[in-house]
């Protein structure tokens, strides 16, 4: 069964933010025929964990498992308000304390928020370059949604439903991903003690 996760960088409660990928988690999870597990982080509870990552390099016990879950994902959401015409802090923070492994080859459908459609190109020449960088698989429609979207919201149905689909397929194309424990397979201590003798 595949594991849908979906991640909101919105920092106001209530958000518009926050919308948007419950709208995607659910037209991805029709797309899917149901079958799919899945859930929403929203960044703003875990951005003291992230903080004290970027400060320490390690992650705390509430961060630890939002990074195992971003791994054992299938699918994932991400959506960023606009800020300054870029993503936002939080969110590009949360992108810098994820292991670049991690993102290799994962689907993503790319989302954003903001108060004018004049901020839509985000997406392309912010969002997407830095997940390519991460060498993750970005569906290619990707779901902006302005203020005006909102109240009359016929062609942001059209995209969401358009983005879930690429995503859903993609999932589909790609093996499930399956959480890895460093100790399932140690390495016994005799051959420790070897290899450390002959180097």
């Amino acid at each position: 069964m595949p594991r849908i996760l979906a991640i909101s960088a919105g920092l106001s409660q209530p958000s518009s933010t926050r919308l948007l990928p419950d709208r995607l988690l659910t037209a991805t999870n029709q797309e899917l025929g149901h079958a799919a597990t899945h859930n929403v982080l929203e960044l703003r509870e875990y951005a003291h964990d992230i903080t004290d990552r970027l400060l320490t390099g390690f992650a705390n016990d509430r961060l630890r498992p939002v990074l195992d879950e971003v791994g054992t994902a299938d699918g994932l959401i991400l959506v960023s308000p606009t800020f300054t015409a870029s993503y936002s802090g939080l969110f590009k923070s949360f992108l810098d304390v994820i292991d670049p492994e991690t993102m290799a080859d994962k689907p993503v459908l790319l989302g954003a928020t903001g108060g004018t459609e004049r901020h839509s190109l985000v997406l392309e020449y912010a969002l997407r370059p830095v997940l390519s960088y991460l060498r993750a698989h970005t569906v290619a429609t990707a779901v902006y949604a302005a203020s005006a979207d909102w109240g009359n919201d016929t062609e942001l149905n059209q995209r969401i439903s358009r983005a879930a689909t690429e995503l859903a397929t993609r999932v589909h194309q790609s093996p499930q991903q399956r959480a890895t424990d460093p100790f399932t397979d140690p390495v016994p201590f005799e051959q420790l003690l070897h290899d450390a003798g002959t180097a």
